[in-house]
């Protein structure tokens, strides 16, 4: 039965126990009201009475007689043991539960310690959770800042991955931990305003800390960008491409070729005299199956009539650009949108006659065997 009280009594959250200090103190007028009209004794003696029957002392210099004083003392003391019994069970695992938290705070920073180039997360929403899967599947060390306890709770700590009860927001710890270990501040809170106090608070005390950040609004954007974040995230923009290349999927033509740096504003004419839009361009660097990728989205004359001036005037960027091709033998893709097939299909007729065309709609893994074998 005594393990049962205590197990109930230790569930009981500490703000209850102000409630019990005042029981205890209404229970204690009870007890002097009651000693003084109940058993005849004056202020004095009743305070005094009522005092040794909650704590349950009861020396005895006063007996209860009759019925109703009595029941009058039994009350009384069983309601001070319970009472006081209540109230210190609620002091006590109040206090367990902050020198456990003190212990596990303790634990965690010291796992910290001896992270390298790690990454912090800030919220555990459903971005944050794909951030972290993404994460810890490269082996990434990885910490956590998370308030709702019950999310901190489902994920299971390991050696490179440590998760933190609080609130990023409340206290300087964000600050203490994105230092020079720290890889990137990714902010995924769905607060907006919570991540533009992060954005400062970071900024202001690791200017060279890279932050990442969630937008919930496309208003918020340019405010996060003024307050340091180096990359922001729109949920809302992304939903947006991903709706617009699902939809035009059926006209998006990706188109490998071989040619030279010199020939781009040449291939661009082909380009906007189709009325095609330029949407990136893939570089294939020999034997590896992931390309590098550059966006473009230009699809009018005079955008590739810019870029070739630009070149022109930079001779740096030319050479730099020349590089990347002699780097990649001449191999890239470009991903094409335009209206339907028969313009792809004259499209295609004219880039036969101005570059050597390796295929159409080849994947990374077949692009990487062709360039495989140019470099053996």
């Amino acid at each position: 039965m005594r393990k049962i009280t205590f197990k109930i009594l230790s569930k009981m959250p500490a703000k209850f126990i102000d409630n019990g200090l005042i029981l205890i103190a209404a229970l204690f007028v009870y007890g002097i009201f009651g000693a003084h009209y109940v058993m005849d004794l004056d202020w004095l003696d009743s305070i005094y009475y009522a005092t040794i029957t909650m704590t349950t002392v009861g020396y005895g210099d006063y007996i209860p007689c009759t019925g109703i004083q009595k029941i009058f003392a039994t009350t009384l003391s069983i309601g001070g043991v319970a009472l006081l019994a209540y109230v210190f069970n609620i002091i006590l695992t109040n206090f367990r539960e902050k020198m456990s938290k003190y212990s596990q705070g303790a634990r965690k920073m010291k796992a910290i310690e001896v992270m390298n180039d790690y990454y912090i997360i800030c919220g555990l929403g459903r971005v944050g959770k794909v951030v972290l899967e993404e994460l810890l599947e490269r082996n990434q060390n990885v910490i956590v800042i998370e308030k709702d306890h019950d999310k901190c709770e489902s994920i299971e700590e390991t050696d490179n991955l440590v998760v933190i009860n609080d609130d990023a927001i409340e206290d300087d710890l964000i600050a203490k931990l994105a230092g020079e270990k720290c890889r990137s501040v990714i902010i995924c809170t769905g607060d907006d305003v919570s991540n533009l106090y992060i954005v400062l608070t970071v900024r202001e005390t690791n200017p060279d800390a890279w932050i990442v950040t969630r937008a919930s609004k496309l208003d918020n954007i340019k405010r996060l960008k003024k307050a340091g974040a180096d990359k922001i995230v729109s949920p809302e923009i992304i939903g947006g491409e991903d709706l617009y290349y699902e939809s035009t999927r059926p006209h998006i033509l990706r188109v490998t070729v071989k040619h030279s740096a010199d020939e781009i504003y040449d291939e661009f004419k082909i380009f906007a005299k189709h009325h095609c839009t330029l949407e990136n361009i893939e570089y294939h660097i020999p034997g590896i199956e992931t390309p590098l990728t550059r966006e473009i989205k230009a699809m009018k004359l005079h955008d590739g009539k810019r870029y070739q001036n630009y070149l022109n005037s930079h001779d740096d960027q030319k050479n730099a650009l020349e590089n990347l091709y002699k780097t990649v033998n001449n191999v890239h893709s470009h991903r094409i949108s335009g209206p339907d097939q028969k313009t792809f299909d004259k499209l295609l007729k004219d880039l036969e006659k101005q570059e050597e065309i390796i295929g159409v709609n080849l994947t990374n893994e077949e692009i990487a065997t062709i360039t495989s074998k140019e470099i053996r």
